[in-house]
């Protein structure tokens, strides 16, 4: 009888533990949120229900392309919880992304709270991401207008256009705030900066050269 109950115990705490792993389902049709709150909570406080308006559920503009002139030639719209308030404990946002001709990169990158699946609307596109250690396996594919491709939560990834003409992508996030950390900036453009005795010797560079990397990444 003990040994029965002990294995419902470290069941029950196994199922409480994977519930409170993720978020929670919303209790009601939806929790616009109040920008206006000063109380600090996971995510954001509800608006009055009474204060609520058709536009906290609406954005315009995702048909315009993004400026790609400056490096390194790609553009991100993101439709988040700042942009419509109406996101809030949805758990999902979505992003246009603009890539320049001949190489317009969205740099390698990853979102910590959020799996990305990809459309590509106009162009070609060579994406990818690669997995966690041990093995850090690359999965790769070019992309052509109406293909789709799915970049797993929180592993870095990259879009690339290899074509002569502007491309444009879609994407849908898994998380009304999917976060967003660039590699290469977060590396050699912290803020303090990461001492570059340590860069150096996490990859094998000389000092100069990780002074040179933080420069460009400084701004």
């Amino acid at each position: 009888m003990a040994t029965h109950a002990l294995v419902l115990f470290i069941f029950l705490a196994l199922v409480a533990t994977q519930a409170f792993a993720s978020d929670p389902s919303p209790l009601q049709d939806f929790c616009v949120a109040d920008p206006m709150s000063e109380v600090f909570v996971n995510g954001l406080v509800c608006k009055n229900p009474k204060d609520i308006k058709p536009e906290d559920f609406f954005f315009p503009g995702l048909d315009k392309a993004g400026d790609t002139s400056k490096n390194p030639g790609s553009n991100v719209t993101l439709v988040n919880v700042e942009k419509i308030a109406g996101l809030n404990t949805l758990g999902i946002s979505l992003a246009r992304i603009d890539f320049a001709p001949n190489g317009g990169l969205n740099p390698p990158h990853t979102h910590p709270r959020a799996t990305e699946i990809l459309t590509v609307m106009e162009g070609t596109l060579y994406v990818g991401f690669v997995t966690s250690a041990p093995d850090f396996k690359l999965f790769s594919k070019v992309l052509n207008k109406g293909d789709v491709f799915v970049f797993p939560k929180g592993l870095i990834h990259l879009q690339f256009n290899i074509g002569a003409v502007p491309a444009v992508a879609f994407a849908g996030l898994s998380s009304q705030n999917p976060g967003l950390v660039t590699v290469a900036k977060a590396v050699f453009g912290s803020n303090p900066p990461i001492s570059d005795d340590v860069l150096a010797k996490a990859f094998q560079l000389d000092k100069k050269t990780v002074d040179w990397l933080q420069a460009q990444f400084s701004n």
